[in-house]
């Protein structure tokens, strides 16, 4: 399938690993360009190295500095001369219950999770009224996750914040749309599961398929969202979780 996304840009955020990382690597075998946007500058140079300098630039940048999202706008309009998009991806908040999450742990949730999301879309936006973007949330936006109250309180509020934006730019020919990632073994989930996955994981976590998604599986869907192939798709919310979720 051709996804018409030659020579397309999206700035990449949250690029130097996991889900980020597997998304711009979709993005670029499907002929795109990309902005990489994380704080690890040397992590970012070796997926620039790895991308091929032709298809991916960085900026080394935390998401919650305010000024951010603008940079990687301009990033992306010197290097390439154009903006089609975003895959909004901004980590995981830390785990924590309801109760013992202090207020700074919350509104530093918030400022890294929902405040840098908002930016990076107005940004884009801002450069092109018809831009896609597709924002990366995770399974806790339908149901919670057990000790992962900062994401089980943002991510709800994060993904209505993509159905809203859906209707404020389809007008413009822009899209919006989240994607749920289920447990997906990357970095960050096996720090949290303190091993390497297995098929017990996936059974406790109720995979109907067995086993953990990989990152290249969740790049795919995200590349594919993103891309002309899906230009009848907005404000839909897309799990890939292996069944995880069980709700409609």
């Amino acid at each position: 399938m051709d996804c018409g996304l030659h020579d397309r840009v999206f700035i990449v955020t949250a690029a130097s690993g996991g889900l980020g990382l597997a998304g711009a690597r979709a993005l670029v075998a499907e002929g795109a360009r990309t902005v990489l946007v994380a704080r690890r500058r040397d992590a970012l140079e070796e997926t620039v190295a790895e991308l091929g300098a032709d298809r991916a630039t960085a900026l080394a940048a935390d998401l919650s500095e305010a000024d951010t999202a603008q940079r990687a706008v301009e990033a992306a309009l010197g290097a390439w001369g154009r903006l089609d998009g975003a895959l909004v991806s901004v980590g995981g908040p830390p785990k924590g219950t309801v109760t013992g999450t202090t207020d700074a742990q919350w509104l530093g949730a918030f400022d890294s999770v929902f405040l840098a999301a908002v930016r990076i879309a107005r940004a884009v936006l801002g450069a092109n009224g018809a831009a896609r973007l597709g924002f990366v949330l995770s399974v806790s936006a339908k149901m919670p996750l057990a000790d992962m109250a900062p994401s089980n309180g943002l991510r709800p509020g994060l993904a209505m914040l993509v159905k809203q934006l859906s209707d404020e730019i389809a007008p413009a020919g822009g899209r919006a749309v989240g994607l749920m990632p289920g447990n997906i073994a990357t970095g960050r989930m096996i720090d949290l599961l303190g091993h390497e996955p297995t098929a017990e994981d996936a059974r406790r976590a109720g995979i109907p398929m067995g086993r953990l998604g990989t990152p290249a599986e969740f790049g795919a869907v995200a590349a594919f969202l993103l891309s002309d192939a899906a230009s009848y798709l907005t404000g839909c919310l897309v799990p890939v979780d292996g069944g995880m979720l069980r709700g409609l």
